[in-house]
């Protein structure tokens, strides 16, 4: 546990110092977008976050080499400089696209470049599924639903990045999450380097979240722009595929053990999920959406799930919080469910669908019911409609 703190407070400082610096030049050279007609924010905002988060997540990786504790992370070496050299590759797609605009055709062969990097060149790739003894025989199947899925969570991710603070916080949720759920497997089920990289994986995402978010909370001096949402999707989709496809997802029985024991079976597969499920409900219901009425699954829209969250009346801080609460509620019950699969806590397998279905009722109260809510329409009458203060830029793959 102290070399996973060491590499969350390596990663923590270095992007936080660097994200200081990044503002001040990005001010200073004019590194930025002119503001925008749908721009609520009146001064110039720099979305080259990602740069300072890419600089801490690598550093974090080159200094694990040195690590005793991380050696069998490193074997074999190109796993990680796969992940390395996809994350390089993304972010610097993602900086080209904040300063000029990329075609969203490049961007998208960018993607699926970089999870062919990590799926052929690394050797990560979805090779079970714990549906009885289902394996998937073919590599070229493997490799494909590997690539399909990072690319999918990266863009996920991204999608959400529309209100200051909203993807470093509810990553950092998400990854502290899942940083305990891995951190448990490996210790429960022998450590292998595979079940390291995912822990690892999630310490340096959470280091580069917390050093990112006192620059981008409300009001934010800095976003991470496509850079940094990419990178977080990247690198959160390696992670769950890293842990999910290492353990013995067949190791339940059901016809030896109980229900409880059977879904731990299952909660590898489904934490990975849940811990980015509503990014990927935003993406899933933007692409019916605009496919539905005709359009491009990539064309702009201010129907994202922020957005209707301002539009219930939530303030954009309010609006940050209750996504906060909604992560930490979902991925908390998973969590405590696949605790109660083990002996020493038989009933947190009961508490976590307590919590689960306390804490949903909870949400979906304070989701509808935001504080000092308008009638619809109150708002048009005096000023334009609101938009979020962050960078509101669209999705990764939507033409601005």
């Amino acid at each position: 546990m102290k070399q996973y703190l060491f590499t969350f407070i390596l990663t923590a400082a270095v992007t936080f110092m660097l994200t200081w610096a990044v503002w001040r030049l990005s001010m200073k050279f004019k590194l930025y977008p002119g503001i925008r007609e749908r721009d609520v924010h009146k001064t110039p905002k720099p979305r080259l976050g990602g740069v300072a988060m890419l600089i801490g997540i690598a550093s974090a990786i080159l200094v694990s080499a040195a690590n005793p504790f991380f050696e069998r992370m490193w074997v074999p070496p190109q796993t990680l400089w796969s992940i390395l050299g996809a994350t390089l590759l993304i972010a610097a797609v993602g900086v080209i696209d904040d300063l000029w605009d990329l075609d969203w055709m490049i961007k998208l062969a960018a993607q699926f470049l970089a999870a062919g990097i990590i799926t052929a060149g690394g050797g990560l790739q979805v090779l079970s599924l714990p549906v009885g003894d289902m394996i998937l025989v073919s590599p070229w199947l493997s490799i494909s639903i590997t690539m399909v899925a990072i690319v999918v969570v990266m863009n996920a991710v991204n999608f959400i990045d529309g209100l200051d603070g909203l993807v470093a916080g509810v990553c950092l949720i998400a990854n502290g999450i899942f940083f305990v759920y891995s951190y448990i497997l490996t210790r429960d089920s022998g450590a292998t380097s595979y079940f390291n990289l995912a822990t690892f994986l999630a310490a340096v995402l959470i280091g580069a979240c917390a050093g990112f978010l006192p620059f981008n909370w409300s009001p934010a001096k800095i976003f991470m722009g496509d850079s940094g949402a990419l990178v977080l999707g990247l690198l959160m989709a390696t992670s769950a595929i890293a842990v999910t496809t290492q353990g013995d997802v067949n190791a339940f029985d059901p016809e030896k053990f109980g229900r409880s024991q059977l879904v731990g079976a299952f909660i590898p597969i489904v934490l990975p999920l849940v811990i980015v499920s509503l990014p990927l409900l935003d993406f899933g219901l933007a692409v019916f959406r605009r496919m539905r009425a005709g359009k491009s699954p990539f064309a702009p829209d201010r129907k994202h799930l922020h957005h209707r969250m301002l539009d219930l009346g939530h303030r954009d801080r309010g609006a940050v919080l209750v996504f906060y609460a909604w992560t930490a509620v979902i991925s908390l019950g998973v969590l405590l469910m696949y605790i109660g699969t083990r002996q020493d806590w038989p009933g947190g397998y009961i508490a976590g669908i307590v919590f689960g279905a306390i804490g949903t009722v909870a949400c979906v109260v304070v989701t509808l019911t935001p504080p000092g809510r308008r009638p619809r329409g109150a708002r048009g009458a005096a000023v334009a409609p609101e938009q979020p203060s962050s960078p509101a830029h669209p999705s990764t793959l939507e033409p601005r």
